[in-house]
């Protein structure tokens, strides 16, 4: 058995793999934190210990390509057991089930070079020291940033996200960023690595992140508590709707809308914004039909505003234009306001090489044929209601992982974000998620605003409460009066602190380098 652990296969494979995949249990909906205190050290040693080996036992076999397949094994468990779920979208459509183990094996295995690369590059200077310590935080750190900018972006389960569950954890988030916290949290992980280097620095070393982590903690409460209630902005309601709805029932719009009225419960008298999922109606001139029309002049009167989801186009001089909109209807069903999706799904919602992938039957995985195009104007949707002007951000779906979008602007009184998370049934994606939102939310130091049908729909605080929520197969309504609180117009230069922190990082790792701490 001995023989069997001391092999290169488990040594490479097997073991980064089970760590990899042991790492997803710290995120959403599990929350047991406490294994990466275990997962990143032990790959920690596992870099030192085939690095050792490859140079001794494994020396037929170079050892940078060791190195590489350890971060590859780590990565794709990490990856796979995080992410399959994205396969199970492409079970509602025959002419996709094809490529579910494409997906289970292609898509975690380009996403692991995030792990194998940064492995690859540092594996040669990894010792037993603390300033090892410092430089693999830098460089895992520096992954998920760019992983989280590069082509599309893909900010996914980055470390930071294994504490959603500790909202006292995140105040810092309006300081310093996501990116630099997320650097901190990763080395925290690392930490229990020193308690098995010779050097006696190393507790000074534990007791000063330990310190951080308790400022960082109280600092967190102290905001939380210190939270008051009364407000002189004004408070406008909002009500979410969920109906629970298959992505089959989609087909009959008369039927979507029947449903989401009757779950909105809406009082004539009473002055309320109703908040719908994404991708209520799915045809292009669903607004003509006289029977939604009817149905809304019928249920809802001038006291209330719709916020909802659907498919629109636009005649262009190349062309029809489709897309992923957020609209804003009165009691008539005429448009208010629209927003256009900006961030697309890769093979969801637009096809890459559209024409190529046309000639041999492809499709985007989302219904229609043509490839939804990107919005290009403001996040920001403007409407008036009840004498009062509410800004609020725009993000549908997939859009609420980007924490550059908060960034971007610096006025708005809240976030709504509308989602359809049926395409993920009742994995851990839907709750992953949702995780994304409470980020969002903390960050921008404002109310957010989820309805998604078959997700976790909630009323989220500035400071990242889950005030009102309704789980993923629950159907109904919740709602909520909203101060309309407005961003801090002062914005924190977080990209430059990332930058000025991973500088500090990469200072401190030379001068621990020289004196060979």
């Amino acid at each position: 058995m001995l023989n069997f652990f001391n092999k290169r296969f488990f040594i490479i494979f097997l073991f980064p793999l089970f760590l990899g995949g042991l790492t997803v249990l710290s995120f959403q909906p599990f929350n047991f934190f406490f294994i990466n205190f275990l997962s990143l050290p032990l790959l920690f040693f596992s870099i030192i210990y085939v690095k050792k080996k490859s140079k001794s036992i494994y020396r037929k076999k170079p050892y940078l390509k060791n190195l590489f397949i350890l971060g590859t094994s780590y990565g794709f468990g990490f990856f796979f057991f995080g992410n399959y779920w994205i396969a199970y979208s492409l079970t509602f459509d025959e002419s996709f089930k094809f490529l579910i183990p494409l997906s289970l094996i292609l898509i975690p295995l380009f996403l692991s070079l995030f792990f194998s690369l940064p492995i690859l590059l540092i594996g040669n200077f990894c010792e037993k020291n603390i300033s090892s310590i410092f430089l693999i935080s830098i460089t895992f750190s520096l992954a998920d940033f760019l992983r989280s900018n590069i082509l599309t972006g893909f900010p996914w389960n980055i470390w930071s996200y294994s504490l959603s569950w500790s909202i006292e954890s995140l105040q810092m988030l309006p300081i310093i960023g996501l990116f630099s916290l997320n650097l901190l949290i990763i080395t925290i992980f690392f930490l229990p690595s020193i308690f098995f280097f010779k050097t006696k620095i190393k507790y000074f070393f534990f007791f000063s992140f330990m310190i951080l982590i308790f400022v960082n903690y109280f600092y967190g409460s102290y905001k939380i508590n210190s939270v008051s209630n009364d407000t002189d902005s004004k408070k406008i309601n909002f009500k979410i709707v969920s109906a629970g709805m298959n992505l089959s029932d989609f087909k009959d719009e008369i039927e979507v809308a029947l449903k989401l009225i009757k779950y909105s419960e809406p009082d004539k008298r009473k002055k309320t914004i109703f908040v719908w999922p994404e991708g209520v109606f799915l045809s292009k001139n669903f607004d003509q039909k006289k029977e939604i029309k009817d149905l809304f002049i019928k249920s809802f009167s001038k006291n209330h505003l719709i916020i909802l989801g659907a498919n629109t186009s636009k005649s262009t001089s190349s062309g029809e234009k489709y897309f992923n909109s957020m609209i804003v209807v009165d009691e008539n069903f005429s448009f208010i306001s629209k927003y256009d999706k900006k961030k697309l799904v890769p093979f969801g919602e637009f096809l890459p090489f559209e024409k190529i992938l046309n000639s041999i039957g492809l499709k985007k995985i989302t219904p229609g044929y043509a490839s939804f195009s990107k919005g290009t104007g403001e996040s920001i949707i403007n409407i008036k209601f009840d004498s009062e002007n509410i800004n609020f951000l725009s993000l549908i779906c997939y859009e609420i992982i980007f924490s550059n979008f908060i960034d971007k602007y610096d006025k708005f009184n809240l976030i709504i974000n509308i989602s359809e998370d049926a395409w993920f049934g009742e994995s851990i994606g839907p709750h992953q998620h949702f995780a994304k939102a409470i980020f969002r939310s903390i960050e921008s130091s404002v109310y957010t605003i989820r309805s998604a049908n078959k997700g976790v729909s909630a009323f989220i605080s500035p400071e990242g409460k889950i005030l009102k929520n309704l789980q993923p197969n629950e159907i109904g309504n919740i709602e909520l009066n909203i101060p309309m609180l407005e961003k801090s117009k002062k914005q924190s230069k977080k990209d430059l602190i990332f930058l000025l922190l991973l500088i500090t990082y990469i200072f401190t790792f030379f001068i621990l380098r020289k004196f060979k701490i």
